[in-house]
């Protein structure tokens, strides 16, 4: 491959992480009213670990996320089956899920992921659920967009396997 379509395709890349981007913003804006900008510097602090380990929990926290997003969706339409057909929810996966999650978010200080999961644990409207998670997918790719993306891309990659 010559250097011209390397570029190229850099940016293409570039140019999908951007939109990706803008859309999660819109999303997370809309939600929480406000631009809720996450700083490690508090992580650090905290937990007495450097920089570079943070950035790279992050990027572990924001993959684990992007995956969990797929997981929350089943949950949650298996909960609006089980409305539709008069059953009793059963929330119990879907809440140890959020709650595996939320303690990371916890330790990493991510403010707007804490609140999305904890109210992931706690509240029963479905519909307000489904844009919870919608909120948290947003909210993991605003933290680490290219990571994000080259998640979601490789979700897709081995998803047509």
């Amino acid at each position: 491959m010559n250097e011209k379509n390397i570029i190229e395709k850099r940016q293409i890349r570039n140019i999908k992480v951007r939109e990706l981007v803008e859309k999660a913003h819109k999303v997370s804006t809309s939600f929480f009213q406000n631009k809720y900008i996450y700083s490690s510097t508090e992580a650090v602090a905290e937990l007495g670990l450097d920089e570079e380990l943070v950035d790279q929990l992050l990027e572990d926290y924001v993959a684990q996320i992007i995956k969990a997003v797929s997981q929350f969706e089943e949950m949650l339409y298996t909960l609006q089956s089980q409305k539709d057909a008069n059953e009793k929810l059963e929330y119990v996966d879907l809440r140890e899920l959020a709650h595996k999650n939320l303690g990371v978010a916890r330790n990493l200080r991510i403010e707007d992921a804490s609140i999305l999961l904890s109210d992931l644990m706690k509240k029963d409207d479905l519909e307000y659920l489904f844009l919870c998670i919608e909120v948290l997918r947003a909210c993991a790719i605003i933290l680490k967009p290219e990571y994000a993306y080259n998640t979601i891309k490789l979700i897709e990659v081995k998803s047509t396997f």
